[in-house]
Formats: C-alpha cells, structure tokens, sequence
C-alpha cells in the first residue's frame, strides 16, 4: 500500500478533479465512507450519543457529510453537530454541505453544550491535512477538547487526527479513518502512535495513479504482497530444493548468537543450515537445535547459497578481517548483522553484485553512516535511503516501524512489532529468518526481506499477546511463527 505525503495527496486530489471527478463528489465519498466505518463498528449507531466537531476547511466538510449521512440512513439516539464558524468561512464545498446540512433540519451548534459531555462517540473533523505550523484559536479550543471534554466517548479521526505533523497539540483517537492511502505521518514514529486504529478507504482517485511507480515510492508492508512465498511446497521435494545457509558467528562465549540465527533459518523453511562456530561454541548449537551442522569458516562458500555474517562473531582483529573479506569476495547472498555490521564501519564498502543485506539498528546505522544515533533517528527514512543508495546494499533499519530501503529508493515501512521483542538475540532471530527466506527464493530478495521483517514483527505481537510484553524472549518467536504465517496463508 503507497503512502503519500501531503503534497502528494494534494497533487492526487487535483488531478482527479481535473479528470472530471467534482470536488463536491469526493467529500461526499469521503463521508459515507466514515458513515459507512462508524455504523459497521459501533452498531446500532440508534443507542449513541454522537457529537461532531468540524473545522471550517474541506475536513470540516467532511464531517458535516458524516452528520447528513447518519441523519438521513441511520437513526440515532442523539446527533450533534458543533461548528464554530460562519458559513462565509467556510471552504467552498464545505459551505455547500452545511446547507444541504440544514436543508434536513439538523441544528448547528456555534459552541460545546452541556449535554453533550455524555456523548459516546465524539467525531474529529476539525483539521486535516492541509495544516502548517501548530494548531491554534478555535481548532486549538476544539482539539483540546476532543482530548479531554468528553470522558465517556470514543474518538474518532476523519483523514487525519487533528494537529497531527503540525508540531503542537494533537489529538489521539481511537480510529482514524483516512482516504485513498496512508499518510507518513500516520505510519512513521513518533505520530503513528496518535493515529489510534488506521482505517484506509478509497474515495475516488484512479487506481493506476496509486500503482504508479515514482521510484522513491514508500510502500506500507500488507502480507498479501509476499504470501505467494508460503504456497504449498512441491509433493516431491527434498531438503536441497530449500537452500543451505552459513551462519558465521559464535565466538568463545557468543555461540547463542549464530545457534538462534541458525534455528531461525530452519524455522523459516531452510532445507540445510551450517554454522561456523568457534570450536568450543559447537556443542552449544547443536544442544539448542541438533538439527543444525556445524563446522569451520570455509575459504570460500561453495555449496552454500546465502550465507548470515555476524552474530555473535566478536571484533578481534582475526573476526574483523573475516567479516570485511566475505563481504567483499564471497559471491552468495548474505545478511550481515551485529559484529558483520561493526567490521564495515568506517570503511567505503559496496555490494560486490550478489545481494547484501544490511541490518543494522539505529546505534549500528550510526557508525556506518558516520553520525549520530540521534541523527538517525531524526531521519530514519533519509539515512536508510542514502545508505542502500550509496552502497548498493538493501538496508534493514530496525526499531519501531522498521525500514527496508532498497538501493533503488524504494522504501518499505513495516506495520509490526511491539516492544517485547526488545530483547537480546532479536535480531538474531531476524537475520536467520532473513537467511532462511532468501535461501528457498534466491531470485526474490526483495520480498523475502519484506516477508522476514513482517512476520519477525508479526510473531513478536502474538509472543506478547500470549505471554504478557515482559515474558518474551527471542526463541519464543519462532514458537508464534508458525501462526504468522498462516495468517498470511489465509489471505
């Protein structure tokens, strides 16, 4: 799913309208697809008590087409529109759905009335996308008292929550209703989290203006783009039809490491794993998974199709000159994280032509960026971008809403994930997973990152439904893999 920033949006609008579609046509789409959401999620609409906020811009419009809507198709107990401005304010097609809005006999409120604080469901269509700056006057009034003036109600967003990406007050509902794609700001941390529930419809924009491919695209993660990946395996294959992977890692004392990455290839479909442990780590990765071989670090991979470089690998000289060769001369696909990540720091490195990819975490991304961790994280999209760019590598930013950037500028953003998988050995578990993908479909690297990350995150969310956020550790993810993907499976 494309997400669109606000210019762009803006520019979708105009040439829809040019196209032949009325202005006053899409707000009315817009409408009755927030009616439409509200009486399927909060039925029977007859039994709540609905309070609607509008602003005096095109969101404001909106709304009032939500209240005709509800008024006209759906009976309810109490409906109230409040709108603080004079009709003369209004935009155009606002203007005109507050008298077909009146035509119906529906009072306007200028102000908040007492019997209104019962409300039980209170709509936000004060501001959209269209703000600049913080939020101020009367929108300021209403946003505030959509966060705190109707304690018994639940909110919910038109397009946009109001103030959100204007760099002041917001506010939070429960649901945001938007149109004709997601917004970054209601996908990308830190705002996403005011955004509540992201409802997507459609109002009107041609389809093939969405499916255009600008090249710097940025794609929300839905698992219906990959889940041709997990279709039903061949009656007559055998484990050398799925890829054999190399974990490199494990150091004295870091063998858990490369033992996770490697069990995490197995689980995600791998025929064979091999990992190339310190002597003394071997027992520790065949006690954690018998299934897995171990061995040496070959001079050269033949026989192996993608190797994962860095768990648990340690920075010693002898680790570090390792890491730099094998991703340099080694012609297999490989996934580098951790310690692989740490050796390529400070150095001008490129993808050698087999694929790389490159999963670093914020403080990681730091050291081969050369900046700050705070920098990073204050344009994750832009520092992903410019590395996957600059070193023709694919670059797995991890964190919230972690960011696959392809070398092309396409950049994915993942839905999934939760805080519970802040815990040791995490990433391990991505970079397996990542391998194990990569290995059964050596011709689809894109997606098999995507589907990694997506079910990596997927996996963490049912771990912490199951087990409380505070129980979950990073083999408890493959425990809930399975599920993931059959979620996928079902789409």
């Amino acid at each position: 799913m494309k997400v669109l920033t606000a210019d762009q949006l803006r520019e979708l609008d105009r040439r829809t309208i040019e196209s032949g579609v009325p202005e006053l046509v899409l707000m009315e789409n817009a409408g009755c697809r927030v009616a439409e959401f509200l009486a399927s999620r909060f039925a029977p609409l007859d039994r709540q008590r609905i309070v609607i906020l509008c602003g005096k811009g095109n969101n404001g419009g909106d709304g009032l087409v939500v209240a005709r809507q509800l008024h006209m198709l759906h009976r309810t107990a109490s409906l109230d529109v409040v709108l603080p401005w004079d009709e003369a304010e209004l935009s155009p097609c606002a203007a005109a759905n507050l008298r077909m809005l009146k035509a119906r006999g529906v009072e306007i409120h200028t102000a908040i009335r007492p019997h209104m604080r019962a409300a039980t469901l209170v709509l936000d269509a004060v501001l959209g996308t269209g703000l600049r700056g913080p939020a101020s006057g009367a929108p300021l009034d209403l946003i505030r008292e959509i966060n705190t003036g109707f304690p018994g109600a639940v909110a919910v967003a038109v397009d946009m929550p109001s103030g959100l990406g204007g760099g002041g007050e917001h506010t939070m509902p429960a649901a945001t209703v938007t149109f004709t794609a997601p917004k970054l700001e209601q996908v990308m941390p830190p705002t996403c989290d005011a955004t509540g529930e992201l409802v997507v419809r459609q109002i009107g924009t041609p389809p093939r203006w969405m499916e255009a491919d600008d090249g710097l695209r940025t794609v929300l993660v839905e698992p219906r783009m990959f889940a041709g990946l997990f279709g039903p395996r061949p009656r007559g294959a055998h484990k050398g039809d799925f890829g054999h992977v190399l974990v490199v890692g494990g150091a004295p004392g870091k063998g858990g490491a490369a033992a996770m990455a490697g069990l995490a290839a197995l689980c995600a479909g791998a025929g064979l794993v091999t990992v190339a442990a310190h002597e003394s780590e071997r027992p520790a990765v065949t006690a954690l998974a018998p299934e897995l071989m171990t061995g040496q670090v070959p001079d050269d991979p033949r026989g192996k199709d993608v190797a994962a470089l860095g768990p648990g690998l340690g920075v010693t000289e002898d680790g570090v000159a390792l890491a730099r060769r094998a991703f340099a001369e080694w012609r297999v696909p490989m996934v580098v994280d951790a310690d692989g990540l740490n050796a390529l720091a400070g150095t001008a490195f490129k993808s050698p032509g087999a694929p790389r990819i490159l999963t670093p975490h914020p403080g990681e991304m730091a050291r081969l960026a050369g900046t700050t961790t705070a920098e990073v994280q204050a344009g994750r999209a832009g520092a992903a971008r410019k590395l996957a760019a600059g070193s023709g590598c694919i670059v797995v930013l991890k964190g919230q809403k972690t960011l696959t950037a392809l070398p092309c500028g396409r950049l994915y953003i993942n839905p999934t994930g939760t805080p519970a998988m802040a815990t040791a050995g995490s990433g391990d578990i991505l970079t397996g997973l990542i391998a194990g993908l990569l290995a059964q479909h050596p011709d689809g690297a894109e997606m098999a990152v995507v589907a990694a990350v997506w079910l990596h995150g997927r996996a963490g969310e049912l771990a912490a439904a199951s087990l409380t956020e505070n129980c979950v550790t990073a083999t408890c993810l493959l425990d809930f893999l399975p599920e993931a993907i059959r979620e996928t499976r079902q789409l």
